[in-house]
């Protein structure tokens, strides 16, 4: 393998490791309901906010809290889907 070939490689795992710790963390914050009866978002919420969380929160990947309260501060330049999930 050229060493361009392993670059690519390894870049290719950097953006996957990325959007699965992404989808954790969305998934995390979203699920139907919990014990608490607070209610939370479905798979379709969750895969409308990964985009905006990578364009606009992606500095606060790990921390659930910071980036469900980065989204919230950019409300206005959310998408249309993920701005429906902040609105109900």
């Amino acid at each position: 393998m050229t060493q361009i070939t392993v670059l690519i490689r390894v870049l290719v795992a950097i953006v996957v490791i990325g959007f699965v710790v992404v989808s954790c963390i969305l998934f995390a914050i979203a699920p139907a309901h919990s014990q608490t009866g607070e209610a939370r978002g479905t798979p379709a919420q969750r895969r409308a906010c990964t985009p905006d969380v990578y364009r606009l929160c992606a500095g606060e990947i790990p921390s659930v809290a910071r980036i469900t309260a980065c989204l919230r501060r950019n409300k206005a330049r959310l998408s249309d889907g993920c701005r429906a999930v902040f609105e109900r």
